[in-house]
């Protein structure tokens, strides 16, 4: 676990950041991967989706993370909403802000972009997978005290030391990187039933939520309630997970599965 790769004088290189970028090109490497085997063509518009998605995504996750989760703090500290390297980046802002800035390149382009979703879709699961190592090099989105002697020690300098000490911590972020390789197996796998438009989104709304849910009772970064003793993230994911089960029923009605 090291937060610097070098320094250029005494501007540092951070692994946040470097893992991030490759967060972001490997998902859209997959992406781009999934969309030429569709054969439909899309793969010539991944290399943009991926620049402006992932742009778009960096922004709406650190704004969700601040006005979701930090609000309390950042209202009095406004001029650090721009230091991500602080920690702080929320992945359903990014799965927002990354999903909206393609679909509206694919509305430019006169693209279905729930069919291209349904399609790249699995990519998004290794791109947050990378995301979480990101987390672990750089000691944020952790997890809260194990309350034995086994668990994550990390260094000084890191936000999980300066929050909990030497208390060893739960391995949530490890584990969460680990499980989005399996649930993109599991897409992978259902994309192979002739799913109908709009089913594999919804199954991978529904996937993620039910993980982020049950992980959410490890994580140490934050701690306040939000409703019915539940944190933000969790009520989110409740929400997202309800709202998505919906659309995956209502969308099995329909008669025309996926070309």
């Amino acid at each position: 676990m090291h937060q610097y790769l070098f320094f250029i004088g005494d501007f540092p290189i951070r692994m946040y950041g470097l893992m991030l970028c490759m967060a972001i090109f490997m998902a859209t490497s997959v992406a781009y991967f999934l969309a030429w085997r569709d054969g439909r063509g899309w793969e010539k518009l991944l290399p943009d989706i991926g620049i402006y998605g992932g742009f778009a995504g960096l922004v709406g996750a650190r704004l969700w993370d601040v006005f979701f989760f930090d609000w309390g703090y950042y209202s009095d500290h406004l001029l650090e909403i721009p230091f991500v390297w602080q920690g702080g980046m929320a992945i359903q802002g990014g799965i927002l802000g990354g999903v909206a800035a393609g679909a509206f390149y694919c509305w430019r382009h006169k693209v279905n972009w729930i069919e291209m979703l349904d399609v790249i879709c699995p990519a998004l699961f290794i791109g947050q997978s990378i995301g979480r190592m990101a987390n672990l090099l750089n000691g944020d989105a952790f997890g809260a005290p194990t309350g034995g002697d086994f668990g994550i020690l990390y260094p000084a300098g890191t936000l999980a030391r300066s929050t909990y000490g030497t208390q060893p911590l739960w391995p949530a972020e490890v584990w969460e990187g680990q499980i989005d390789v399996i649930l993109f197996a599991v897409l992978l796998l259902f994309q192979t039933t002739r799913p109908k438009k709009g089913q594999p989104c919804c199954l991978y709304v529904m996937l993620y939520s039910v993980l982020r849910f049950f992980l959410e009772f490890l994580r140490g970064d934050y701690v306040q309630p939000m409703l019915w003793g539940l944190k933000s993230a969790q009520v989110t994911a409740l929400v997202s997970f309800c709202a998505a089960l919906v659309l995956f029923v209502l969308a099995g009605m329909k008669k025309k599965p996926v070309a």
